[in-house]
């Protein structure tokens, strides 16, 4: 221990220069981890950007008269569609909504929640015209069915008033 005090008592400059070689060695590496770093964070934010889509979406508004259908609706086809509605009248407003998938001329499968009172879960498939899929008013006398093979409607089935009623479409 005395010998190595003496020794840098001797050539104190013999520190420094290892300090700086260190320290030339260490910049080289600090910018090679500086470039990795930006590197993968360019990709990530790549990945990112290319992931993210932009929704569809369509609104539809209806006053529905005592037994009146909707014009019929054609979800897109071969993905899964976000199906809201609502019945704005009165107290028999109400929502309900399903997660459909249409099936180009083979029908519709999809499953959601119905209305209230009495919410449950909605599920099936079927191409068949009147299949109940979802009701969207507190009476559960408006409903959203399959119209075809293709396509939904909206039904008021109440036994009094017109219905108005709201419909999104999101995929």
């Amino acid at each position: 221990m005395q010998l190595t005090q003496l020794n840098n008592k001797r050539n104190p400059n013999k520190m420094k220069a290892i300090t700086m070689r260190m320290q030339k060695f260490s910049r080289p590496g600090v910018i090679l981890m500086a470039t990795v770093v930006a590197i993968i964070t360019s990709m990530v934010v790549a990945n990112a950007t290319q992931s993210i889509t932009t929704p569809n979406a369509a609104f539809i508004s209806y006053n529905l008269a005592i037994g009146a259908n909707s014009a019929p609706i054609t979800p897109a086809t071969s993905r899964s569609v976000l199906v809201m509605a609502c019945c704005t009248t009165g107290a028999a407003s109400g929502v309900g909504q399903v997660s459909l998938q249409h099936r180009p001329s083979n029908g519709m499968t999809w499953v959601g929640l119905e209305s209230t009172p009495g919410a449950a879960i909605t599920q099936g498939a079927s191409s068949t015209a009147g299949t109940h899929i979802v009701y969207i008013d507190f009476s559960h006398t408006v409903d959203i069915r399959v119209a075809s093979a293709d396509t939904i409607l909206i039904h008021n089935g109440a036994d009094s008033g017109t219905r108005a009623v709201n419909v999104t479409l999101i995929w």
